[in-house]
C-alpha cells in the first residue's frame, strides 16, 4: 500500500499533521493502535506554563529565549522563537478551522478549572469550559453546580470549597430520572462517556434541561460536569436556549468527554480531507534502504507492506508505548532510534513524588528538522512529533499539548516543502 506520508500514531500530533498534509494534497495514512492521551484531556491545551527552573510563565512567546537557555534540547528551542510564535498563531487558527472552538492567546496564558476546583494556567480552552482571568478570580459570584446522582468522577464539594476561597458562592444540585437510574443499576457504568450517551438522546436532554431550569435559582451561570455532547456538538447551546442562562462545563476525572469529542472531530476532518485512518493496528517493524524508511509492516496486514515517501512517528510517550522502559534502558520499539536517557537508573526519578521527574524529559533525539536519529545520523524521511520527543517535561512545564501541536505543524510543513 503506497502513500505520500505514513503517520504512526492517531493522537493529537498524528491527526494534526495528517490533516495539514491531506489538505495540501498528500495521500496520507494514519496507523493507530487505539486510545490516545486525548481521552484524558481537561478540555484545555497548554503551551508553556512554567520554565524548567520553576518560574511561572505569563507570556509564552516572550519566554522562549529564556527557555532556550535552560533547555537546549527542548522542541521549542529547536523551533526558535520566531517559528514558535508563528506556529502558535497558526495552531489557534487551525483548531478553529477544523471546528474546534477555543479561546486563548499565546501572548497571555489564561486560567482554566481543574477537576479539583483549582485554577491553573493554560493556552487554549474549549469555548464552553469555565475560564478565569487569573489564579484567584473568575467572572461570576453566584454559580449553580449540577451533577448526576451517583456520578463519582466529579467532586462537587472540592469545587465549591475552592471557589469560595476566591469569593464565589455556589449552590449544588443533583439530577436524576429513569434513564440515569437504569444506567446506575451497574455502578461501573456511571462514567462520563456513558452518561454523555444518555444525554445524546433528545428526550433525556430535554428532561435534563427541565430539571435545571426548575432548580437553578438566581445564579448568574450554571456549571455542569463535562458529560454532555459526546455525539452532538450543540448540546450546551441547546441547554442554554432552553434554560435561558449561560452554561459552562467543568472537567471530570477521565475518561474525558471533551477529549473524545476533539479526537472524533480531528479524525472526521482527516478522513474528509482524503486521509485513511487505520484503527486498531500496530506497526511491528520497518525496513530501511539508503538511509530512508522503505517499508513498514503492521500486525493486521502481515506481509503486506506500507510504503511512503515520508514517515511521521507520533506514537506518544510511555502511556502509549511510543517509548518503553525496562530495567536497563529506555528505547523506541519500532525503528530503534536514538533515545536520550540516563545510564544510571537512580537518576531516572526523584523520590519526591511532587518534584520534576527526570524520566519525563527522556525521548527520541532529532536533528533541527525533527528527523529521527539512528546511531547519530538523521534518517532522511523519518520525522518525529509529539510526546515522544526529548527535552521537555510536559507535566511540570505545562507544554504537552503545545509540543504535540506545534511539532506536528512543523514536520508537516517540512514534508510539504520538499
Amino acid at each position: 500500500m503506497k502513500f505520500d506520508t505514513i503517520i504512526i500514531g492517531g493522537g493529537l500530533s498524528g491527526l494534526i499533521s495528517g490533516i495539514r498534509l491531506s489538505k495540501q494534497g498528500q495521500r496520507c495514512a494514519i496507523i493507530s493502535s487505539g486510545q490516545s492521551a486525548l481521552h484524558f484531556s481537561s478540555g484545555s491545551f497548554d503551551l508553556l506554563n512554567t520554565l524548567p527552573d520553576g518560574n511561572s510563565v505569563n507570556n509564552p512567546i516572550e519566554a522562549i529565549e529564556e527557555l532556550a537557555k535552560q533547555a537546549p534540547t527542548h522542541p521549542y528551542t529547536k523551533l526558535g522563537s520566531n517559528k514558535f510564535s508563528q506556529l502558535a498563531k497558526e495552531a489557534e487558527n487551525f483548531l478553529k478551522e477544523v471546528g474546534i472552538s477555543v479561546k486563548g492567546d499565546a501572548r497571555k496564558n489564561h486560567f482554566r478549572m481543574t477537576p479539583m476546583g483549582t485554577l491553573k494556567p493554560t493556552w487554549l480552552t474549549l469555548e464552553d469550559h469555565m475560564q478565569g482571568e487569573n489564579a484567584d478570580r473568575i467572572s461570576w459570584k453566584k454559580i449553580s453546580i449540577f451533577n448526576v446522582t451517583g456520578f463519582l468522577d466529579f467532586y462537587t464539594q472540592f469545587i465549591v470549597d475552592e471557589l469560595a476561597k476566591i469569593g464565589t458562592t455556589c449552590t449544588t444540585h443533583l439530577i436524576n430520572f429513569p434513564a440515569l437510574e437504569h444506567l446506575r443499576k451497574n455502578p461501573t457504568e456511571m462514567r462520563s462517556v456513558n452518561i454523555a450517551r444518555v444525554f445524546d438522546n433528545q428526550e433525556n436532554l430535554d428532561e435534563f434541561a427541565r430539571q435545571i431550569k426548575a432548580e437553578n435559582g438566581d445564579c448568574e451561570i450554571i456549571a455542569l460536569p463535562a458529560i454532555v455532547g459526546l455525539s452532538r456538538k450543540d448540546a450546551v447551546t441547546y441547554l442554554q436556549k432552553e434554560i435561558g442562562k449561560p452554561i459552562c462545563l467543568l472537567p471530570t476525572l477521565p475518561p474525558s468527554v471533551p477529549g473524545i469529542q476533539v479526537q472524533q472531530q480531528l479524525r472526521a476532518r482527516f478522513q474528509e480531507a482524503g486521509g485513511v485512518f487505520m484503527l486498531g493496528d500496530i506497526v511491528i517493524r520497518a525496513e530501511k534502504e539508503d538511509n530512508r524508511i522503505s517499508r513498514i509492516y503492521t500486525n493486521n496486514h502481515g506481509d503486506i507492506p506500507f510504503s511512503g515517501k515520508n514517515v511521521i512517528l507520533a506514537t506518544g510517550s510511555y502511556f502509549s508505548q511510543g517509548l518503553i522502559a525496562d530495567t536497563e534502558r529506555v528505547y523506541e520499539p519500532i525503528f530503534d532510534l536514538d533515545v536520550t536517557f540516563s545510564s544510571n537508573r537512580e537518576q531516572w526519578y526523584d523520590r519526591n513524588a511532587f518534584a520534576a521527574q527526570p524520566y519525563q524529559t527522556f525521548g527520541v533525539r532529532t536533528d533541527k528538522d525533527f528527523r529521527g536519529l539512528y546511531k547519530g545520523e538523521a534518517i532522511e524521511n523519518l520525522y518525529i512529533s509529539g510526546a515522544i520527543l526529548e527535552g521537555f517535561n510536559a507535566i511540570k512545564e505545562g507544554c504537552g499539548a503545545g509540543v504535540s501541536i506545534l511539532s506536528a505543524l512543523y514536520v508537516a510543513d517540512r514534508i510539504s516543502s520538499k
